[in-house]
């Protein structure tokens, strides 16, 4: 009986234990080291939405655990054995009361932050934002900087307090981009075009990973985001444009293929309106599905789509019209 009990009281300190222990396993809970303004916010609605229900479970738990004990069936028990319970008006209400209206706060906090961190709603900043394409691929990620005619593959380069806007869309099966230090995770998907504004407070290199399943590889789905002051990012984009090798389309789609590539390379040119290629390449004619307010580069999708179809119509009523000809 002594063993039963003393088993019992040692079990929440193994749990507590555990916990310690695994938590030691990393340096440090990333997505509670924000370095980024969109961070910084999701950080604040975890820690409020913590808060209010810690207000609401920390009282209850404790009062399950004193009445457990209270009145647990004991040898010598004095207490009183009453099996009809009265109503109590102000008890019920006080116990309905106060979850309602926490759960009501916490309603509208969420709804608050939910159109605060909209991903595609841009970020308020004195300096115009950076355009970066992002295609995730089996198992690599490719950057591509369109404004600059350059490309990186699984690095990515950025100046600090600037906002960056990542477009990002899928050659493969649907992933999930995610620098927890600078913001949450957004889905890649083929046929479609996401938009995502994230901006780095601070220099530092920042840990990048596809969240979501996709193949054997998935796991190696990670790369590096480099923070730099502007200086060292004009510099990093002059130095990449003297790179020798240049990304065509015929080595994307050799790229394109799935295989395990952990290695950064930089590309000094990129084939013109290679996202957009890639965004329509599986729709077949259709309207290409938007996400998150990537009107601009839909728009151009759609408009080379629908270029490429009308080329495609009059090329076969031009031969229709010779073979009626040649009749």
């Amino acid at each position: 009986m002594k063993k039963r009990k003393l088993v019992q009281a040692l079990l929440p300190l193994m749990m507590i234990a555990i916990v310690v222990l695994l938590a030691g396993c990393s340096d440090q809970a990333m997505v509670l080291d924000p370095k980024g303004p969109i961070a910084e916010t999701q950080k604040d609605l975890m820690y409020i939405s913590t808060v209010m229900c810690l207000v609401i479970l920390v009282p209850v738990l404790a009062l399950t655990a004193w009445i457990v004990w209270r009145y647990r069936d004991r040898e010598g028990s004095k207490a009183s054995y009453k099996p009809n319970w009265a109503h109590n008006t102000t008890l019920e209400a006080v116990w309905w009361s106060i979850p309602i209206i926490m759960i009501a706060a916490l309603a509208v906090i969420t709804v608050k932050y939910t159109y605060a961190l909209e991903p595609s709603k841009p970020i308020k900043s004195e300096k115009a934002p950076i355009t970066i394409q992002v295609t995730s691929l089996d198992w690599k990620w490719l950057f591509t900087y369109p404004e600059l005619g350059i490309g990186t593959l699984n690095y990515v380069q950025i100046p600090e307090d600037t906002p960056i806007k990542f477009e990002l869309t899928s050659d493969a099966p649907m992933n999930s981009f995610w620098v927890p230090q600078l913001g949450g995770q957004i889905y890649t998907m083929s046929g479609m075009a996401m938009t995502l504004y994230l901006q780095a407070d601070e220099i530092g290199h920042y840990f990048g990973t596809g969240a979501n399943f996709s193949g054997s590889h998935f796991a190696d789905m990670t790369f590096d985001v480099n923070a730099t002051s502007q200086a060292d990012f004009d510099a990093f984009v002059a130095k990449t444009k003297q790179s020798p090798t240049k990304l065509t389309m015929e080595s994307y789609e050799e790229l394109a293929k799935p295989g395990q590539l952990k290695g950064v390379q930089y590309f000094s040119a990129i084939p013109d309106g290679l996202f957009q290629k890639v965004v329509t390449k599986y729709t077949n004619g259709q309207s290409i599905h938007s996400g998150h307010g990537a009107s601009e580069t839909n728009h151009d999708a759609m408009k080379s789509s629908s270029t490429n179809k009308n080329a495609s119509n009059d090329h076969k009523q031009m031969d229709h019209s010779q073979m009626n000809m040649s009749k």
